[in-house]
Parts: C-alpha cells; sequence; structure tokens
C-alpha cells in the first residue's frame, strides 16, 4: 500500500521574511501621494530611487544604497518633469540609467552620477515626447540596449530607442481602454498588458500585432495585473464578480481556461506581483496590505503552490525589488523588497534557512548580468536573445573564518584534578594535547588563505614546544617526588 505525500518537497518552504533594523531604514521620505497604482520605487546593486511628494512639478529621489538613516528634506532630487512622477524603472544595462513616466505627458531618461546626487538633477539626457495624456507606465527592454517601453492615459503603447530619441513602434489600436500594466517576456519579443476592459493581451510589438487574448480575465472591474513568467506562461492577479482578489495562471498557446486560479481574501487594494526567474517564486503584495504572499510556480498541478506570508504592522504605499545580482548570497538571501512607508523606507530580506556556509548552487542558477544581449538596431531588424547569464559565485563572500585561539593557561594549575603518579606520563600528556590542537589544523587545510595557515602553524608549533617543556617538568616533578617519598632528598 503507497501512501500520498502530505507535505510537497521544496526547497523554499521555509522561505522567511525579516525587516532590517531601524538605522538600516531610509527615514525622513515624503512618499508621494499620486493616486495611481505603480510601485512608486526602484532599485538596483547602487541605488534606491522613490516618488516623492514635490510643490510645483515632479520629483524622485535617488539615494546610494549606503545612504541609510534620516534623508534631509534638502537632499537634492531628480526634478525636470512639470507633472507629477507616476512610474520610475532603472535600466537593467546600465545601473546609473532611470527613465521616468509623468503627468506632463513626457518620458524621461536621466544620467544618475557615479557616487549619488549632489545638487538637483533637472537636466534630462533624453525628452521622449509622443503621449498626449499622463504618462503612467515605463518598462526597459529585458535584452536590448536603450529600448523602452512606454504606455500611458490614451492608450497608446510606444517604444523608443533612447540612444537617438527616436520613436520605434506606436501601437494605438490595440487597447480600447486605460492600460493597467505591460511586462515583457524573457526575451523581448512579445509583451502581455492588463487592460480596464478586463483583457489580458499578448503582443508582438515589432509586427504591431495581437497574438493571443483573453477576455475576462478577471471579472472584477477593480484593477488587474499580468506578468509573463520565464516559460512563457502569464500570471494574473485581479478581482473576481464579488470583488475578491485572485491569482491566475494561464498558458498562452490555451487562453479559455486558467491553469489554475485562486482567491485569497476580499481586500480592496490592487495586488502587485514580483516574479524571479531564477527560482520560480513570485511575491505578491497588496497596496494598502501590511503583508507580502509569495508562490511557487511549478510544473505539476495546482502549479500555484502558497509557500508562506511576511507579515508586518505597517501598510505599505509601494515597493521596490531588488535584481539578484544585488543580493547577499553568502547569507542565502534570495530577494529583497524596499516597502514604502507613509515617512519612510524599510528594507525586507528574504531568507532561505541553511546551515551551511558554503555557496549554495541550487538557491542561485545563473542569473541574468548587466550586459545587453543586442543592440537596438538588431532587435529593430528582428533578431532575439535570451538574457546573458552571469553567476553569482563571484559575489558570494565566505563567512570569516574563525581565528584560532589558543588558550595559554598553565597546564599545571590548581584547579586541574589531581592526577596519580603512574598515570601522568610526559607521552600520555603530549599526545592527548596534540591530538586535540591538530583539529583546528586540519579544518583549515582547504583555506585558500596561505598566510592564515602559515599564522596557524606557528601557534601549534610553540604550543607543541610548549606542552614538550611542560612534560619534561612533570617528568622532573615526579622525580622529585619519589625521592621525597623514599626519604632521599
Amino acid at each position: 500500500m503507497s501512501f500520498r505525500k502530505v507535505v510537497r518537497q521544496s526547497k523554499f518552504r521555509h522561505v522567511f521574511g525579516q525587516p532590517v533594523k531601524n538605522d538600516q531604514c531610509y527615514e525622513d521620505i515624503r512618499v508621494s501621494r499620486v493616486t495611481w497604482d505603480s510601485t512608486f520605487c526602484a532599485v538596483n546593486p547602487k541605488f534606491l530611487a522613490v516618488i516623492v511628494e514635490a510643490s510645483g512639478g515632479g520629483a524622485f529621489l535617488v539615494l546610494p544604497l549606503s545612504k541609510t538613516g534620516r534623508i534631509d528634506k534638502a537632499y537634492p532630487t531628480v526634478c525636470g518633469h512639470t507633472g507629477p512622477v507616476l512610474d520610475i524603472d532603472w535600466c537593467p544595462h546600465n545601473d546609473e540609467v532611470i527613465a521616468s513616466g509623468s503627468e506632463d505627458c513626457t518620458v524621461m531618461v536621466w544620467q544618475i552620477p557615479e557616487n549619488g546626487l549632489t545638487s538637483p538633477l533637472t537636466e534630462p539626457v533624453a525628452v521622449l515626447e509622443g503621449h498626449t495624456k499622463r504618462v503612467g507606465i515605463v518598462t526597459w527592454h529585458p535584452t536590448a540596449r536603450n529600448v523602452l517601453l512606454s504606455a500611458g492615459c490614451d492608450n497608446v503603447v510606444l517604444i523608443w530607442n533612447v540612444g537617438t530619441a527616436e520613436e520605434l513602434y506606436r501601437l494605438d489600436s490595440l487597447h480600447p481602454d486605460l492600460i493597467y500594466n505591460v511586462s515583457w517576456n524573457r526575451n523581448g519579443s512579445l509583451f502581455c498588458s492588463a487592460c480596464k476592459d478586463k483583457s489580458v493581451r499578448i503582443i508582438d510589438p515589432r509586427r504591431g500585432t495581437l497574438v493571443a487574448e483573453r477576455e475576462k480575465a478577471h471579472e472584477g472591474a477593480r484593477p488587474m495585473r499580468a506578468i509573463f513568467l520565464a516559460d512563457g506562461k502569464v500570471f494574473t492577479t485581479g478581482f473576481s464578480r464579488m470583488s475578491e482578489r485572485q491569482l491566475a495562471l494561464w498558458d498562452p498557446e490555451n487562453l479559455e481556461e486558467p491553469m489554475a486560479l485562486q482567491e485569497l481574501d476580499s481586500s480592496n487594494g490592487a495586488l502587485l506581483p514580483f516574479y524571479d526567474p531564477d527560482t520560480s517564486v513570485v511575491y505578491v503584495c497588496g497596496k494598502g496590505d501590511s503583508s507580502i504572499r509569495y508562490f511557487e510556480i511549478t510544473e505539476e498541478p495546482p502549479y500555484i503552490h502558497f509557500l508562506n506570508t511576511f507579515t508586518s504592522k505597517e501598510p505599505q504605499r509601494g515597493m521596490g525589488s531588488m535584481p539578484k545580482r544585488g543580493l547577499e548570497v553568502s547569507k542565502c538571501e534570495i530577494a529583497r523588497f524596499y516597502k514604502l512607508h507613509e515617512r519612510k523606507c524599510e528594507p525586507i530580506v528574504m531568507t532561505v534557512p541553511r546551515k551551511s556556509d558554503l555557496f549554495q548552487d541550487d538557491l542561485y542558477p545563473d542569473t541574468a548580468g548587466p550586459e545587453a544581449a543586442l543592440e537596438a538596431e538588431e532587435w529593430v531588424s528582428g533578431q532575439d536573445a535570451s538574457p546573458i547569464l552571469i553567476s553569482l559565485r563571484e559575489a558570494y563572500v565566505p563567512s570569516k573564518q574563525r581565528d584560532l585561539k589558543v588558550s595559554r593557561r598553565n597546564v599545571l594549575s590548581d584547579s586541574r584534578p589531581a592526577v596519580a603518579p603512574s598515570s601522568a606520563r610526559p607521552g600520555a600528556s603530549i599526545s592527548a594535547v596534540s591530538i586535540h590542537t591538530t583539529v583546528p589544523s586540519g579544518s583549515l587545510t582547504g583555506a585558500a588563505e596561505a598566510g592564515k595557515l602559515e599564522e596557524v602553524m606557528q601557534e601549534l608549533r610553540a604550543l607543541r614546544a610548549l606542552v614538550k617543556e611542560q612534560g619534561e617538568r612533570i617528568g622532573r616533578l615526579e622525580e622529585q617526588l619519589g625521592r621525597m617519598e623514599n626519604g632521599d632528598a
């Protein structure tokens, strides 16, 4: 008789979230109050960007990751827009380039100085004008250099070559209503969109054609989101007719029925999905929620597996997600989120508990690196390429080797138990201590640091000399004791 496995095996079952200490948060940031369902936050391995309140225009803050603590009110911002900023996105191929979309109907691309801002930045490197209403979505192409997608409240999707500041493609007839979000697939040949008409569309931008469409993906009237997964499937979040929040997984080859559909709860905040293609884990954050739920997407039913929930007390105004190459690999960190409160930004670290200090190659397969796989012109000519992968093993920093500490207490201290003369032989003392002292030596033989090893060996030699000296002293003392007992002394 065979028993069915009750618990599904997964290395991410025990992932837990932990907020950092207060001194590692970014305090006194006036997060934007604009009513728009974007993340308000973007982060890369060098900088954190947050859309902030600004009088007379739109602005966002760009902070080096190391600049934690209280942020001065006079800290310089990126403030070239004449209307509130609605969305920001870091370039995946250059950690100092960021794009912003605004209510002033423009998209601007900014070059941030290497060490951060020292004065307000008002001059963008490129101004992209083509929308007739506010621009609520900006997202970079995952593999082609300088290709940027923008979508506005004019229901138009524009694709730009930022290097030449020219419009490459204009898709103005595919969306009859407001576009909620846009997501590129893994190699950037297609993108999917969620629209206010409740449809999810898969679009080929270079041909300007609709590849697939699912009407009423979620029947509720509230905003939905759609993202491409690494294997080409589409993951959506939305609302049911009864206003319950839902997750769904779709196969683009057959959009008639979802592969999986789960109902979460009846809160009313839009669900923002963050996807990690290396681990196939989707993190779902609701605007106004105080929790992050995470799910593993697998090949076997029910496809969407709930893992756990990170819960805190404060609701989130927005959320940013660190790319994989910015994580601390040596601490088994598989995701890091930057949660926006009303007046601060709090990093939240997602960790897989592991006892080993070694590099965990099952948690960190090769991931998308900062090198573009294609130039803009190659992509326009019809070429596609997957992201150029890098190993995170180089980013692994082994935990600090513990220094060998030798306790130099007197072998003959008074606190030791009395030893019978017959058992206290010099040779026995030396061999006993030798066994204990050679253990650290053995544990360090694999260490790469030759200098550290040599230092340990010197300490061992000194220790052995000391043990030998004490052994000889014990022998002399035993000899004296024997003579005293025989009445010779």
